[in-house]
């Protein structure tokens, strides 16, 4: 008999682990969406409504949950699953929190001499208006919290910066941070730990400017690739050894410690230093497939091995493909309800995880407004998953398409 496994949360990333855990379980995700419904069954149950998730969990026989909602995760979704003796992959909310809240991680980075830009984190808009005043432009201003869109700007100017930080407190925001902008290549080393063991499970390399050449507002992610080229097994090792374990280490003496992934974005410029900018609770919507089209193990036997107690003793590495993954996202600006054409003329192993989308009463897929689809090929060598994957591209279609076209292009593959 399969055993039931739960997902937590309604995007790309859950439809990329979906898919991939319905080829072994009777997946559930809540509360989904509608093309992870063609291969699991969605549940109508909001991520931050954790005592009805653990209601259903319950009365359904689920063996395994995996929380990748941060809402979930910041509801303590762990902590009433294992009051109630049911086996979760999430953090603790506590545990959670240097990743959840940005200005929390900030002062973590810096207490644990954790290399970060420069930064300031202020609860008054006059304060940060004075701090600007010194600020060498271009600066980049963040809201204390993630959000879908517009909780991060790099500004040019003083007056630009100014405008930011007057629309952050005027939408309720309590604290916004000035960081210093450091110039380089932006990736994300993503390692699994049981709040003891840390170990590296993927890097990519972020698109996240709207634009081609970073032009454009910043979004929260509009393509990857995988692995980065310009970290070398030294720079992943010092990032597991200086980084991640003085997190986890902290984390754990304080009776908090961390179970999941964590993601870690950082700058490594052309001096060949690296900078730390935040982390994240889990794969994120524009990468999550990238990496685990490469990791050449059982993802469920890994989350398993985490929330029983034994990574530490059955892992000393995560074996990972010698391939290249390369995803692109497409966006569909504000128009909405445009069918998507062409989904059914791609490669079969073309992967392509639903961002936004909805299927019409011909079950056919409608864009709903932004960020609409993930699109992620695979190949031996990197330039072979580039073209692969724009070659694909072109074959769907839907009102207002865009998509950055210079993903790997300053490579020379």
């Amino acid at each position: 008999m399969e055993k039931n496994i739960l997902i937590i949360g309604n995007s790309a990333k859950e439809y990329s682990l979906a898919k991939i855990l319905s080829e072994s379980f009777n997946v559930f995700v809540a509360p989904g969406n509608d093309a992870i419904s063609e291969f699991a069954t969605v549940v109508d149950i909001r991520e931050n409504n954790v005592a009805e998730l653990v209601d259903f969990a319950l009365e359904n026989d689920i063996s395994f949950t995996i929380c990748s909602s941060e809402i979930a995760i910041e509801a303590d979704i762990a902590r009433l699953f294992e009051i109630n003796n049911l086996r979760i992959f999430a953090p603790s909310a506590s545990a959670a929190s240097f990743a959840t809240n940005k200005s929390i991680g900030k002062k973590l980075m810096y207490k644990l001499k954790i290399p970060t830009p420069r930064f300031g984190i202020f609860e008054k808009k006059q304060l940060a208006f004075d701090y600007l005043k010194n600020c060498q432009m271009p600066i980049v201003v963040k809201t204390d919290k993630h959000k879908p869109s517009n909780s991060v700007m790099v500004c040019p100017s003083e007056a630009i910066a100014k405008a930011f930080i007057e629309d952050c407190f005027f939408s309720g925001e309590e604290k916004v941070i000035i960081e210093e902008y450091v110039y380089g290549t932006n990736f994300t080393l993503y390692v699994m730990t049981d709040g003891y063991k840390v170990l590296p499970i993927g890097s990519i390399v972020d698109y996240k400017f709207a634009l081609e050449g970073d032009g454009g507002v910043l979004t929260s992610g509009m393509g990857a690739y995988s692995p980065c080229l310009k970290l070398t097994d030294d720079h992943i090792a010092y990032l597991v050894s200086e980084i991640a374990y003085p997190l986890v280490d902290y984390l754990e003496q304080q009776g908090t410690p961390y179970l999941g992934i964590i993601g870690i974005d950082g700058i490594l410029t052309k001096e060949d230093t690296i900078s730390i900018i935040e982390c994240n609770t889990f794969l994120r919507n524009h990468d999550a497939q990238c990496i685990l089209s490469l990791i050449d193990h059982d993802i469920y036997k890994l989350m398993e091995a985490c929330s029983i107690g034994s990574f530490s003793d059955d892992y000393d590495c995560i074996p990972l493909k010698d391939e290249f993954a390369v995803s692109g996202v497409l966006s569909c600006g504000k128009y909405k309800n445009s069918v998507i054409e062409g989904l059914d003329e791609l490669q079969d192993d073309t992967i392509v995880a639903h961002l936004n989308t909805k299927r019409n009463e011909y079950l056919e897929y409608e864009t709903q407004g932004d960020r609409v689809l993930v699109v992620t090929k695979s190949a031996k060598t990197l330039s072979r998953a580039k073209l692969g994957l724009y070659e694909e591209l072109e074959f769907i279609n839907f009102e207002g398409k865009n998509y950055r076209k210079d993903i790997c292009a300053t490579l020379d593959i």
